[in-house]
């Protein structure tokens, strides 16, 4: 048999790549699109991805988040050592919420397929999702230990050769307040998962494919190399930062050291403040997924995300700093942490390359979790829960203004208004920008928003709080200003506390001020007219121009 030109050989391969990219975007909109959870539905907190046989991943979707995607990418190695695969079979599906060898918390569910092509397994299918309720204290840093937190599932078979473990699915829906929800959700991932396997299969067929090694070996080393390409042309050195943060009872210190060689970027966590109490601790997985994504946006954002291109990326923390927590520490708010990390490891970078890297934003989710009565919704039960998601603002950068009401970096959309008030009895009021939260400079940060809300019975709801930047700002860049802080208050006058299950009595309203985003550069060198458009769009006040832009009578 001739050999292929080596030219020809490259261009099959990368329309492979671009195939396997389709077949896994399709599913996780198939999850996306079956998900019981509006968090799921309509804000696309899941993960989807395709793995060769060594656990290596090939593939990501561009729906889902980093800190599912990226630490789903280590979760598949360890369902792997479990259940090895040779011992794998046609109509397996594995499954395991477990903190440490999934996705950071017990609400997140990851199940693993393994795919079969004429009897040879060849790929797993791999995808997470967040479950809303899955029993404990709920969705809120009040524990002390993970198992306060929800129900724990350790490496399990959902299905046994096609066969759903009906015990485990009576469990689990016994362990929620919405056993109709999350009964559904486990499913709309084994569906994903499904039409994950079949896609492959049909792909490796049109390709005339026995197995996908060719290929697996062609992304691995082809990112990899990639990556180490966009590195050489980097500066070398350690760089040190610090960010200190709300933390549940008193501040936080994060603490950074990055070193770029020739081999790689290291972050080192060295000097990070011992872990809390509560449950705001985050596993090392969730640790150096939304690390090597804030590394990824900077270094290398063109190259797909996968094993390779993660390769070359290393994190170490101290074991037992709120930043590398072990078991049975309590861990279901580690968003509110974890997604500090890529403006900790900018603030790094920004001495490295000054004029490439963004101001700091809100960074995590304002989840909004409320839980009362009901008389509404899927469930069999009279109690609701459910968690809106909103967003501050995001950074400016060093040539655009930061975004308004934008997740980064976990990229989760807002949850729109009229789905919270479908599913639960709750009164959204209001739901606007929140007007001078962003900070100035030559380019502003992005806008934080206000929002108010009330239940709409004649009782009290429950506030499951996890917020941050509430006492320590994002702050500015090369002299941008700081943004604005966030706040949690009633209506009628009482503060709230950011973090912790609160009640908000019958007839009262909460009022949210999500943080605002940064700013990049002197205020004094805004273009006017940009300061006039943001005035005239009631994204400033004009009375504070002359104190914020040292502009007079404009």
């Amino acid at each position: 048999m001739t050999a292929k030109p080596q030219g020809l050989n490259t261009i099959k391969m990368q329309i492979m790549w671009n195939r396997l990219l389709s077949v896994v975007e399709e599913q996780a909109q198939t999850l996306m699109r079956t998900a019981f959870s509006p968090i799921v539905r309509e804000c696309g907190d899941l993960s989807a991805g395709v793995f060769d046989r060594r656990g290596r991943m090939l593939t990501q979707a561009v729906t889902g988040t980093p800190g599912h995607v990226n630490s789903m990418a280590e979760a598949v190695k360890h369902f792997i050592r479990y259940f090895p695969t040779n011992e794998m079979s046609e109509g397996d599906i594995y499954i395991t919420n477990d903190p440490w060898m999934g996705t950071g918390h017990l609400n997140d569910f990851v199940l693993t397929t393994p795919a079969f092509k004429n009897g040879y397994l060849v790929a797993l299918l791999s995808c997470t999702a967040h479950l809303t309720d899955i029993g404990g204290l709920g969705t809120g840093p009040d524990g002390t230990d993970v198992h306060m937190e929800g129900i724990y599932i350790p490496m399990l078979k959902l299905a046994d050769r096609g066969t759903i473990n009906e015990t485990l699915m009576a469990m689990v829906r016994r362990n929620t307040r919405q056993p109709i929800e999350t009964e559904g959700d486990v499913y709309s991932l084994a569906a994903c998962n499904d039409v994950g396997c079949r896609r492959l299969i049909k792909m490796m067929e049109e390709f005339d494919l026995d197995d996908l090694e060719g290929i697996s070996d062609f992304i691995y080393e082809n990112s990899y190399a990639a990556v180490i390409a966009e590195i050489e042309k980097l500066p070398k050195g350690t760089w040190h930062n610090s960010m200190t943060i709300d933390g549940f009872d008193e501040p936080l210190d994060l603490v950074a050291s990055l070193t770029i060689t020739e081999d790689g970027i290291t972050v080192d966590y060295g000097g990070t403040s011992h872990k809390s109490r509560y449950g705001i601790n985050v596993p090392m997985a969730y640790t150096t997924a939304y690390t090597c994504f804030g590394l990824s946006c900077i270094v290398r954002p063109d190259v797909p995300n996968n094993s390779g291109s993660l390769g070359p990326m290393k994190v170490t923390a101290p074991k037992d700093c709120v930043l590398n927590a072990q078991y049975p520490s309590a861990v279901c708010s580690r968003h509110v942490i974890g997604q500090m990390l890529p403006d900790v490891v900018f603030g790094c970078l920004a001495q490295a390359l000054p004029d490439r890297i963004p101001a700091e934003g809100a960074s995590c989710l304002w989840n909004l979790t409320f839980r009362g009565e009901t008389d509404r919704g899927l469930n069999d039960s009279s109690i609701f829960t459910v968690t809106a998601v909103t967003n501050g603002g995001t950074g400016a950068r060093p040539t655009k203004d930061g975004l308004s009401a934008t997740a980064y970096p976990s990229g989760v959309r807002g949850t729109p208004v009229e789905i919270n008030e479908a599913v639960a009895p709750l009164i959204v009021h209001r739901k606007e920008y929140r007007t001078g939260s962003a900070g100035a400079g030559k380019n502003r940060g992005g806008l934080g928003q206000v929002i108010e809300i009330s239940s709409a019975f004649n009782t009290d709801i429950e506030l499951l709080a996890a917020f941050d930047r509430c006492k320590f700002p994002a702050r500015g860049r090369s002299g941008g200003n700081d943004g604005e802080r966030g706040s949690v208050r009633l209506a009628s006058g009482q503060e709230l506390a950011t973090k912790g299950l609160q009640i908000i009595h019958a007839g009262d309203r909460v009022i949210i001020h999500t943080p605002g985003g940064a700013g990049f550069g002197d205020p004094r060198d805004r273009d006017l007219d940009k300061i006039l458009a943001d005035v005239a769009d009631g994204l400033i006040l004009r009375d504070t121009i002359a104190r914020d832009y040292g502009i007079y009578n404009p």
